[in-house]
């Protein structure tokens, strides 16, 4: 039984991971997310079944408009593919509990917000005002420790990358209000360990990007991307890597 509600999760997964890039890619620039129906961009022919199966249309096609043959963007099956797994983990992570719908939620969460940020630099306060209302109610419905916890774990995550911003002018006001929502699921301690992840991940990211001149130095680039894996990380594996550090020192 269990392989096969893996299955059908990771079905599920990529095709929300479809619809999911349709969000990034339309709610920034003010587009709505059901008409026009998707098309390809270059010779503007509306896309019909054989073209819309996630990842595997891609893939038959060899990664190119059936209509016009022109290339078409693998920021699509990625996002699709990484959707998918991200839901698997979840559920093998958790298998069917409350901690699960909100992996689910938060995982929803953090792929539109990286498509959007990659794209646009661009966190949506409509993808976030969706999202807050969800998260907040089932984290106080399926909590795991006091409801303080998460109250300051909203109040560090949103802090922290505001002190960062006013001081900087490095980060934005969106990585301000994705980062205290992400606080109020993980609590105190989990948030701590992701913003530590988010600049790790970042910073390495970031020089090995320097180094192969893909970006330029100086050059703003998304810290969104960053703080949503991290905080997944975090939100998976926390408590026991705050364990395992804490008995180290110990």
């Amino acid at each position: 039984m269990t392989i096969f509600i893996a299955i059908y999760i990771t079905i599920v997964g990529l095709l929300f991971g479809s619809f999911f890039n349709v969000v990034g890619l339309r709610v920034p620039v003010g587009e709505s997310i059901v008409h026009p129906p998707s098309r390809c961009s270059n010779c503007n022919t509306r896309l019909g079944a054989k073209d819309m199966v996630p990842v595997f249309s891609y893939l038959f096609s060899k990664g190119k408009c059936r209509h016009c043959g022109v290339k078409v963007s693998p920021i699509y099956p990625l996002f699709e593919a990484a959707t998918g797994l991200l839901f698997l983990w979840t559920f093998l992570r958790f298998g069917l509990s409350g901690a699960a719908v909100i992996g689910l939620m938060l995982v929803s969460l953090c792929v539109i917000v990286t498509v959007a940020d990659l794209k646009y630099m661009l966190i949506p306060n409509k993808v976030l005002l969706f999202f807050a209302p969800i998260l907040i109610v089932l984290r106080f419905v399926f909590m795991e420790a006091p409801w303080w916890h998460y109250v300051l774990g909203g109040a560090l995550g949103g802090g922290i990358i505001l002190l960062i911003a006013l001081l900087t002018k490095g980060m934005g006001m969106g990585d301000v209000k994705l980062f205290a929502l992400c606080g109020i699921v993980l609590g105190i301690g989990p948030t701590l360990l992701a913003f530590m992840l988010a600049c790790a991940l970042g910073s390495i990211v970031g020089g090995l990007l320097i180094l192969l001149k893909i970006v330029q130095r100086r050059q703003p680039v998304p810290f969104g991307p960053w703080l949503a894996l991290a905080t997944l990380i975090a939100y998976g594996y926390g408590t026991q890597i705050i364990g395992g550090y804490l008995s180290l020192i110990g």
